[in-house]
């Protein structure tokens, strides 16, 4: 069976510069999913989230626009904002999992109130040709959240599921929670996509074997951490290319320049930085070291020099 890999939304890693790098370096991701879009109240469009959906910078690779609401209105005046870029698919964020998040009744937060997910999917699906497909946890509290969903989900011609096999009380702690998915897996009639702690290929397989009726598969953090894993996954193999740091390195050098070009002053740079090698360092032979040097590194000249340590030690 044929594989698709999917690339999750993840608020302030994934946004285009990101994007097209990681495609142009690495590849093996089919689909990226936009972070998502937050209105707030306003029924404004900020100006970082239509850089990012601007169709001339994302030209080499399929971008699906994401919404984070629990308001109808804002559902709507989101369709009709990606629309008029030509997208044509959106994506409803019932996953993230952050309190400032869910205590208004967002991501996460929003699958126990059914009829406020069936009033939205109804006027979005009556006002609009908009197709809808969801990101979303098992539930906020516990995992029967979802199960409730279901049946009124059921009843709408969404795209597809896209399910990480948590709740979201656990943030990113502890495991994912297998029985539960494979409980969505045989209580839907819907596609549903896989996601959660796909961070090796040896954990993919098990998965892939786990769940024989799915065949798409979202990354998120994982992909950060090791952005090979991808096409590793595609090749079907366990070995990196020969010259893997020297990929890396051309690829870090990319992002860090753009994202460079794109904040002011030398913190937001270093903040941003900081918050990819969170991630990259897990792929260093000493992740708490790597990591270290990083935080350490308080100007430009600096972090340019941990990260040639980092790269030239591996």
């Amino acid at each position: 069976m044929s594989v698709t890999l999917l690339s999750s939304p993840l608020q302030g890693f994934t946004d285009f510069r990101f994007r097209n790098a990681f495609h142009h370096y690495f590849g093996g991701i089919d689909t990226f999913y936009a972070p998502y879009i937050r209105l707030n109240g306003k029924m404004v469009i900020k100006n970082s989230y239509q850089k990012d959906l601007q169709p001339e910078n994302n030209t080499t690779l399929e971008v699906i626009p994401q919404v984070m609401t629990g308001d109808a209105d804002e559902f709507l005046f989101v369709i009709k904002y990606i629309q008029s870029l030509g997208y044509k698919e959106l994506n409803w964020n019932l996953g993230c999992p952050y309190p400032m998040v869910t205590k208004q009744g967002m991501g996460s937060g929003l699958i126990c109130n059914p009829e406020k997910i069936d009033h939205i999917l109804k006027r979005a699906h009556e006002e609009t040709d908009v197709v809808v497909s969801m990101k979303m946890r098992m539930g906020y509290e516990n995992a029967e959240e979802i199960l409730e969903v279901f049946p009124i989900l059921d009843a709408y011609p969404l795209k597809n599921i896209a399910i990480h096999a948590r709740i979201g009380k656990q943030l990113y702690k502890g495991g994912v929670d297998l029985e539960s998915f494979q409980r969505c897996v045989e209580s839907t009639k819907h596609k549903l996509y896989y996601n959660g702690d796909i961070t090796t290929v040896a954990k993919f397989t098990e998965m892939q074997e786990r769940f024989p009726t799915i065949d798409h598969f979202m990354m998120g953090r994982g992909l950060i951490a090791d952005p090979f894993l991808p096409s590793m996954i595609k090749n079907n193999t366990t070995e990196y290319p020969k010259d893997r740091w020297k990929i890396f390195s051309e690829f870090h050098d990319t992002i860090y320049q753009q994202y460079d070009e794109a904040l002011s002053g030398p913190t937001p740079i270093k903040m941003k930085m900081q918050g990819f090698w969170e991630y990259f360092s897990q792929s260093t032979s000493n992740p708490h070291k790597a990591f270290k040097k990083i935080k350490k590194a308080n100007n430009p000249r600096a972090y340019q020099q941990a990260v040639r340590e980092i790269l030239n030690n591996e």
